[in-house]
């Protein structure tokens, strides 16, 4: 297999896809391959939209994947689209990976469309917070697989889940891509194994891109590191765990569900879990491991410090409105539970520096970075959920024909109060990061070749115990 030849005939994609785009490709793919793929009908989404799933091949082994997971995040969406197709046309690489696939290039149509304002541009910091949507915890289909683990018990799986679900128990994979990317930084994995074997590889697979490694600060504290920016898949267990370890307190708040990786390790003997983290914008300070002039310890501390005084002038914005915020308002309900998390989770974090010893040595130059600007990139998307609760508040009582002036008047100002503070954070983060965008086929090229490098070596080692 020519892993160079296949990344080489990935498209130089302008714009990412609306969801009626990629339905519409998916079943031209059916089309034109009809006797290598088949469209089936996953499931249904929370709001009636059919989930389109691509049957692609014929091998011994399955392999599953999934885009979008957490709606912001096209990319993979883009990556499932350049690869179903290749695998359709490319019947020497569906013969030498031995796999039959199965593809979701969006597992949450629903919330992918709101987020359709920006993914067609321009890709700008602010336009990308302006039109941004994520959903809280207990509606993501990532983090919405049953689990008991001491007080937690979870076992209200969304619709979209149960999509997943149903595929990891009846294809047992050998293989599970969730396909995330992160929105600011740079490339890093996890792997539910350690495959140190393919380490080396998937970093080449960023840096031949032109895409940085993210070596700063791990995107959650309790992360297991195999390798530089190669971590080991997390379920909800080890957040539990670190809560509870560095608060003395049973952890509260937790009303969601385990990873995707988690729930296939144990439904599917053997499975193997990749995630390719990937940004959408980069700033070359994410990989610069010389060191600062601060203790990683304090740049800790000041991440926790800041990102109160954030959140807490976003509560401060949102108090006179409260009364207003309905239960169907979609935009406010991770605000509420980052503001929820403000308090135990940054005295967690605290803790957690405070405890070990290396966190007195400086921190590198990344891990600055990471503690200061990523922090501040990621805080603004709290403020921009914000706005666009207040506006939907607004569109529902100007469609309802509400004659509450108080209300309207209220929630206008609350507008104005969030619009302007969210342009003048975006003006800030300008003037502070060097940033550039990462042109969308760098970002499938690396998507596409990190999977091919995982179930190459899965694909191997089922042939090494055929031999043995």
């Amino acid at each position: 297999m020519n892993i160079e030849e296949v990344i080489g005939r990935v498209p130089d994609y302008e714009t990412f896809m609306t969801i009626d785009e990629m339905d519409e490709s998916t079943r031209k793919l059916a089309w034109d391959y009809p006797d290598v793929v088949t469209v089936f009908e996953a499931g249904t989404s929370r709001d009636g939209h059919p989930i389109l799933g691509i049957k692609v091949g014929n091998g011994p082994l399955n392999a599953v994947c999934f885009a979008c997971p957490h709606p912001n995040e096209p990319i993979g969406a883009m990556t499932m689209e350049f690869l179903s197709r290749e695998l359709a046309e490319n019947a020497g690489l569906r013969e030498e990976l031995g796999f039959t696939w199965y593809i979701i290039k969006c597992i949450d149509p629903d919330g992918f469309r709101l987020n359709e304002g920006w993914i067609k541009g321009p890709y700008t910091i602010y336009n990308y917070m302006r039109h941004f949507y994520r959903p809280i915890g207990y509606e993501q289909v990532e983090w919405t697989f049953p689990v008991d683990y001491k007080e937690l018990h979870f076992d209200n799986p969304l619709p979209e889940t149960q999509a997943v679900m149903r595929l990891i128990q009846e294809k047992q994979p050998a293989f599970l891509y969730s396909l995330h990317n992160a929105g600011f930084g740079g490339a890093y994995w996890y792997i539910s194994e350690d495959m140190p074997e393919i380490y080396d590889d998937l970093r080449a697979a960023a840096e031949k891109q032109d895409v940085a490694l993210n070596l700063g600060e791990p995107e959650a504290p309790f992360l297991t590191e195999f390798s530089p920016a190669v971590f080991q898949t997390m379920g909800i267990a080890q957040e539990y765990d670190y809560v509870e370890q560095n608060t003395g307190e049973t952890p509260v708040g937790f009303n969601c569900g385990t990873s995707s990786g988690d729930y296939a390790s144990a439904h599917a003997e053997g499975c193997v879990t990749l995630l390719a983290e990937l940004p959408y914008f980069f700033d070359a300070r994410v990989q610069d491991l010389r060191l600062s002039d601060t203790s990683r310890r304090d740049a800790v501390h000041a991440n926790v410090d800041r990102t109160t005084l954030f959140l807490t002038k976003v509560d401060e914005l949102l108090q006179p409105v409260r009364p207003y915020i309905t239960e169907e308002n979609r935009f406010i309900k991770l605000v509420n539970m980052s503001l929820d998390h403000m308090k135990q989770g940054g005295a967690a974090k605290k803790n957690w520096a405070d405890s070990l010893p290396k966190f007195q040595e400086a921190a590198t130059v990344a891990q600055l970075f990471d503690n200061v600007e990523t922090a501040a990139f990621y805080n603004g998307l709290s403020l921009a959920l914000s706005l666009r609760a207040v506006e939907f508040e607004i569109e529902r009582l100007q469609h309802d024909g509400t004659d509450s002036q108080e209300a309207l008047s209220l929630l206008q100002h609350a507008r104005h109060t969030a619009s302007d503070f969210l342009i003048q954070h975006c003006e800030e983060l300008e003037s502070r990061l060097d940033y550039s965008v990462i042109p969308i086929q760098k970002l499938v090229r690396i998507q596409t070749e990190s999977g091919l490098i995982v179930t190459k070596r899965i694909h191997e080692r089922s042939q090494q115990e055929i031999h043995n």
